[in-house]
C-alpha cells in the first residue's frame, strides 16, 4: 500500500488527485493540505511514501517544503506539481531534493505511473522536462536565470504572466513592498528594465512561449 498525502492551496486540485489515487487498490491518500506549513505538520505526523506538492503556495513554497523534509531526514519522498513547464524549476526542485516533477497537465496514467515509480525510491521526470534537461545539458549554456533564487525565478514567471505586484504578494503571501523588492533584484540580476525585456530573455533561453502567455507591462 502506498501512503499519499496532497499538499496543494486548490481544493479542487486536491480533489482531482484523491479521486485518480482512490480508484487504484494500492492507493491510500491519508490527508489533505492547503499550505505547506499544513502539510509539513502531516508529513511529520503521518510519515506517508509519498507526498503531492504544488510548488507555488502562500507562504512557504513546495521548494522550501522540499528542502525541510529532506533535511529533517524524514522518509517521504516528494512528487512536485506545478504548471510552470521549464527546465529551470525542475533542476532547482530535484536539487533539493525532489524525486519526480509532474506538470498538472499530465494524464492520470502518468500521475499513478510516476508516484508508484518515486515511492519504489527512483526518480521520475515528466517526460517533455527530462528532454529539457537534457537538450540543457547537452547545450552546455548557462543561463543568467541560474542566477535567480526560486522566489526570484517565481516572482518573474508571475510577472511575465501580467500579474500585478498586489496578486503576486496576495499569491506568495508576500506584501507588495516585497514582491517589488524582488523584482528590483531579479531584473538587475538579468539587466533588463521592464517585464517585456523579461519577457523576451526568458523567450530565449526558452522559459515562455510567448503565444501561450499574456506578457504585462
Amino acid at each position: 500500500m502506498i501512503n499519499v498525502v496532497l499538499v496543494d492551496d486548490h481544493e479542487l486540485v486536491r480533489t482531482g488527485f484523491r479521486m485518480i489515487l482512490q480508484q487504484q487498490a494500492d492507493f491510500r491518500v491519508r490527508g489533505e493540505a492547503g499550505t505547506a506549513e499544513e502539510g509539513l505538520r502531516l508529513i511529520r505526523t503521518l510519515a506517508p511514501d509519498i507526498a503531492l506538492v504544488d510548488v507555488h503556495m502562500p507562504g512557504m513554497s513546495g521548494v522550501e517544503l522540499t528542502e525541510r523534509v529532506v533535511r529533517a531526514k524524514l522518509r517521504t519522498n516528494i512528487v512536485i506539481l506545478t504548471i510552470v513547464d521549464d527546465a529551470r524549476f525542475p533542476k532547482r526542485l530535484l536539487d533539493a531534493g525532489a524525486l519526480g516533477y509532474l506538470t498538472k497537465g499530465c494524464s492520470s496514467d502518468e500521475l499513478l505511473s510516476a508516484v508508484r515509480q518515486v515511492a519504489s525510491g527512483r526518480r521520475y521526470l515528466a517526460p517533455s522536462v527530462a528532454q529539457q534537461l537534457a537538450l540543457a545539458t547537452l547545450d552546455g549554456s548557462e543561463s543568467p536565470f541560474d542566477t535567480l533564487s526560486t522566489r526570484e525565478m517565481e516572482v518573474s514567471m508571475m510577472l511575465v504572466r501580467g500579474m500585478p505586484l498586489t496578486s503576486i504578494g496576495e499569491r506568495l503571501n508576500l506584501s507588495p513592498k516585497t514582491v517589488s523588492t524582488y523584482k528590483q533584484r531579479l531584473m538587475e540580476k538579468l539587466h533588463v528594465d521592464h517585464v517585456v525585456g523579461l519577457a523576451h530573455l526568458m523567450t530565449v533561453h526558452g522559459l515562455l512561449d510567448t503565444h501561450n502567455h499574456q506578457v504585462g507591462s
